[in-house]
């Protein structure tokens, strides 16, 4: 599960109550983000223009293996997130601002996504590269959790390290297989790797605008992030953290629901 526990950046919230509320009473259950499939975009929506890697030739689809003895990043913290996740974040947006400009995606709502899905892979705990310095995945998709789907192995172990089943991989959480589809080169090495903060975090992004949606719009916003995870209570505190990070104003509990 998700470390439990807001983070102090201030005392009230400026979400609008009434927007919470009405996303809270259509809540459809309580699934476990790190774990819940996400629900693919409508084949209808592939019709229309998706974030696109401009002219980058296809990254290699792979984990890297990485000593163990690698040092934390160093830089300071923005707003309560550790500076390696703020850069990843960042980062994404201006390549999805220049790729694909009619998403309008802001960094603080995929800080949203790397909240609820790791706390921005366990409070940072990742190099200077956006490495964790240990791999993140979630629980096996055995159907042995309550709320959770059973995957069988798509991957044959290749990025999550699991036969039989899968699990959600890195500090963003994705399944294997809509890892393969929408893996994206943040840090421009030549690999998409599900682990990099900075390859998960563009990923997320080109995930989230997929379809042509717009992020600014609330609706087309509130579409995209179920595709994360099918439950109202998963976008209220995906909003509600997006929202802190552009106020420095904490979520408050009553926007926070159970997911």
């Amino acid at each position: 599960m998700v470390p439990a526990g807001l983070m102090a950046v201030g005392a009230t919230s400026e979400l609008d109550t009434g927007e919470i509320a009405s996303i809270q009473q259509f809540s459809e259950g309580e699934l476990d983000p790190l774990a819940a499939k996400p629900a693919e975009p409508d084949p209808a929506e592939q019709t229309h223009a998706v974030a696109k890697q401009g002219h980058r030739t296809p990254p290699v689809v792979k984990t890297l293996a990485l000593p163990a003895d690698r040092e934390k990043a160093t830089l300071p913290p923005q707003s309560g997130i550790p500076g390696v996740a703020v850069a990843a974040y960042q980062n994404a947006e201006q390549i999805l601002h220049a790729e694909n400009p009619t998403c309008d995606m802001s960094w603080t709502m995929l800080a949203g996504i790397g909240r609820v899905e790791s706390t921005h892979a366990f409070g940072g705990k990742a190099d200077n590269a956006g490495n964790p310095l240990s791999p993140v995945y979630g629980p096996v998709l055995d159907g042995s959790l309550y709320g959770n789907n059973v995957i069988h192995d798509s991957d044959g172990g290749e990025l999550d390290g699991l036969g039989g089943y899968d699990r959600a991989i890195g500090p963003m959480q994705f399944l294997p297989e809509t890892w393969k589809r929408y893996a994206a080169d943040g840090n421009n090495d030549g690999i998409a790797d599900p682990q990099n903060l900075f390859d998960a975090a563009l990923t997320a992004g080109k995930y989230l605008c997929s379809g042509g949606l717009n992020m600014r719009d609330l609706g087309q916003q509130t579409r995209a992030i179920l595709r994360y995870n099918n439950s109202m209570a998963y976008v209220a505190n995906v909003m509600a953290w997006a929202n802190s990070y552009n106020t420095g104003v904490a979520p408050r509990p009553a926007e926070l629901p159970k997911i």
